[in-house]
C-alpha cells in the first residue's frame, strides 16, 4: 500500500487534520507534544502516517528523534508517494523552517510535497488573507488553506491529495534549495513577512491575557485557583451525576430482585452484582469530570502557561516545567503520563519525571479516596455550595501525592546514581494561541475515559466480587462470620486490629493489590452479604452505619 507522510511542527493542528482525513479519533490538544508516537490510518486506499511534531531536523527530544528517523527511512522507501507538510498559519515562520527542510529532503529523493496551511480560521478572524497561489509559486509546491477545526477547505484538500498521491496531477518540482540552516531561516523569515499576518496583530489579545496569567503574583494566584477548581470539581460538581447513577443502580436492583424472589441467585445478584460492581460504578462520573476539566485546560491553551509558571519551582526539585503536563496527566493514568514524559528534552529530567509519576494519585485511586472522604468527612459547604469540606480534603489527598513526588524528585536530582544522565538541554516551550475547546472531540474523550475505566477495571472487580461472594456465602448460606471468607478474615485480623480496622477491611485491602479500585467493590460485596440490603449502591451509608 502506498504511503502518505504527514509532518509538521508541534501544536499546529496536525493531529486534528489527520483525524479529519482518516475519520479516526486520535487525541488532540492545544499543547505541544501531544502526539508522542506514530499513528496510521486509511485515506482513500493510501496509508496516512502521522509522525510526532518536530521544530527542526536538528533534534532535541525523543519524539523528534523518532519523527526525523522515520522521515529519512520513509524517503528512501519506494512506497512513499507523498509528503504532506502541515503549516501553522498563525506561526508561519517557525512552520516554514521545518517545512523547507522537509522539502529539500523530499527533493533529494524525488518525492512530491504538498503544504497544508492549517488553522486558517484564525486568519479569517482577524481579516487577513494569505495568497496561497503566490506562496505556492514561491515554494514550488501546492499550498492549500485549510482549517481542520472548522473543516474549511478540507473537501478540496482531500480531492487534491487523491489526485497528487495517485499520480494523476503533476506537481512542479521546486528549485534545488540548499539545506543550510541559515539560508532556510532567511527564506522562512522573508516568506513569513510577505504572506503572514503581523505578529502584533496576531498576539495582541494573547499578550494582554498573558500579562495577567503569567504575572508572578496574579499568575501564581490564578494557577492555584485553577488547580483547586480542578480537584474541587471532582467531588463537588460530580455529585449530581453520582447521585443519578446511584439512584439508577438502586432502581434497577429493586426491579430485578422483585422478579426473582428469594434464593441463592437473588442473593448473588444483590450482593455481588449490585453490591460489588454497582458500588464501583457510582464513582465513574468523577473520572469523566477529571478528564473534562483537564481537556478544557489543554484546549484553551492554559496548560502550556501552567507549565511555564511551574518551571521555576519545579527546577528547584531537579525537573522542569515540561514535567508539569506528565504529572497532571498522571492523575488520570500513569501509563500515558510516562509516555508524555518523552517530550522532555533533558534525559536526566525525563528519567526523574518517569520514576516519580507513579507517586501521583491516578484515577484508580479516585473511587477509594472518594469513598473514604464520603464516610469520614462531613459534607459541610461554604460560599453558597461552591466549596465543600469534602472537596478540600480530597484536594489535600492529591496534594500529598504531589508533594511526595517532588520530594523524591529532589532526592533523585541530588543522587550520584544519575550522574550519567547530566542535563545540558534548555527549557523551551512554545506558548500556543488561546482557543475555544474542540467540543466534539472533547466530549468524545470524556465518554471514552468513562468507558475505558469500566472496561479495564470492571472485569477485575466482577471477578473479585464473585470470588468474595462465594467465599462469604458458603458453607453457611449467607452467614459471613462462619463462612470461608470469615475464617480467612479472622486469621489476618491481628494484622489490621492495631489500626482500628476489622477483618472485612483487611480482606478488601488484600484484594486491592489486584487493582486499587477493587477495594470499593470488595467492601460493597462484603457489606451486602452482611445484611445491609437496604442501602444497595450507597456503600458510604453502610460504612457510616
Amino acid at each position: 500500500m502506498k504511503r502518505i507522510l504527514l509532518v509538521g511542527k508541534p501544536n499546529s493542528g496536525k493531529s486534528l487534520l489527520f483525524n479529519q482525513l482518516t475519520g479516526l479519533r486520535q487525541k488532540v490538544a492545544n499543547f505541544p507534544g501531544v502526539t508522542v508516537d506514530i499513528k496510521t490510518g486509511k485515506f482513500d486506499g493510501f496509508e496516512l502516517v502521522d509522525l510526532p511534531g518536530a521544530y527542526s531536523v536538528h533534534t532535541l527530544s525523543k519524539d523528534e528523534d523518532i519523527a526525523i528517523a522515520q522521515i529519512n527511512k520513509a524517503m528512501a522507501d519506494d512506497n512513499t508517494a507523498l509528503l504532506v507538510c502541515n503549516l501553522d498559519a498563525t506561526r508561519l515562520q517557525s512552520s516554514l523552517v521545518f517545512a523547507l527542510h522537509m522539502q529539500a529532503l523530499a527533493r533529494q529523493h524525488n518525492k512530491n510535497v504538498v503544504f497544508a496551511l492549517n488553522l486558517y480560521d484564525e486568519m479569517q478572524k482577524i481579516g487577513h488573507a494569505i495568497d496561497t497561489e503566490k506562496l505556492s509559486a514561491e515554494l514550488g509546491s501546492p499550498v492549500f488553506a485549510v482549517s481542520a477545526r472548522t473543516l474549511f477547505g478540507i473537501a478540496e484538500f482531500k480531492e487534491a491529495l487523491k489526485a497528487i498521491a495517485g499520480g494523476h496531477q503533476p506537481v512542479a518540482q521546486p528549485e534545488q534549495l540548499s539545506a543550510a540552516p541559515e539560508l532556510i531561516q532567511q527564506k522562512a523569515r522573508q516568506m513569513a513577512a510577505s504572506y503572514g499576518a503581523k505578529a502584533d496583530i496576531l498576539l495582541k489579545n494573547q499578550n494582554r491575557i498573558d500579562s495577567f496569567l503569567l504575572h508572578h503574583a496574579s499568575g501564581s494566584l490564578m494557577f492555584l485557583l485553577v488547580m483547586f477548581f480542578l480537584f474541587q470539581s471532582i467531588f463537588t460538581f460530580a455529585t449530581p451525576l453520582m447521585d443519578g447513577v446511584e439512584a439508577g443502580i438502586a432502581a434497577i436492583a429493586e426491579w430485578s430482585l422483585s422478579l426473582m424472589g428469594e434464593g441463592m441467585a437473588a442473593d448473588f445478584i444483590r450482593d455481588a452484582l449490585f453490591g460489588g460492581v454497582g458500588a464501583f460504578l457510582v464513582f465513574v462520573p468523577q473520572i469523566m469530570v477529571l478528564t473534562l476539566v483537564i481537556g478544557l485546560l489543554e484546549d484553551s491553551g492554559y496548560l502550556a502557561r501552567a507549565a511555564l509558571i511551574c518551571h521555576r519551582p519545579l527546577s528547584f526539585f531537579g525537573i522542569s516545567g515540561r514535567s508539569f503536563v506528565p504529572y497532571l496527566s498522571a492523575h488520570a493514568c500513569a501509563i500515558p503520563a510516562i509516555m508524555a514524559a518523552r517530550t522532555i528534552e533533558s534525559p536526566r529530567k525525563r528519567l526523574i519525571t518517569m520514576l516519580t509519576i507513579p507517586l501521583m494519585s491516578c484515577s484508580a485511586r479516585l473511587p477509594v479516596y472518594a469513598l473514604l472522604v464520603a464516610v469520614f468527612v462531613p459534607s459541610t459547604q461554604y460560599l453558597g455550595g461552591l466549596v465543600s469540606l469534602q472537596g478540600v480534603v480530597f484536594f489535600g489527598l492529591y496534594l500529598f501525592g504531589i508533594v511526595t513526588a517532588l520530594c523524591i524528585s529532589l532526592l533523585l536530582s541530588r543522587s550520584s546514581a544519575l550522574d550519567g544522565k547530566q542535563s545540558d538541554m534548555p527549557f523551551i516551550l512554545e506558548l500556543p494561541s488561546y482557543r475555544l475547546p474542540h467540543w466534539k472531540p472533547l466530549i468524545r474523550r470524556v465518554v471514552e475515559s468513562g468507558k475505558l475505566f469500566i472496561y479495564r477495571a470492571g472485569p477485575i472487580i466482577f471477578a473479585v466480587s464473585v470470588v468474595i461472594w462465594v467465599l462469604g456465602y458458603f458453607p453457611q448460606n449467607g452467614s459471613l462470620q462462619d463462612s470461608y471468607l470469615g475464617m480467612i478474615g479472622h486469621w489476618i485480623d491481628p494484622i489490621f486490629a492495631p489500626l482500628g480496622l476489622d477483618w472485612r477491611y483487611g480482606v478488601a485491602i488484600l484484594m486491592s493489590f489486584l487493582a486499587r479500585e477493587v477495594f470499593v467493590g470488595a467492601l460493597g460485596t462484603l457489606f451486602g452479604i452482611d445484611g445491609a440490603d437496604e442501602h444497595i449502591g450507597d456503600l458510604a451509608s453502610q460504612l457510616q452505619a
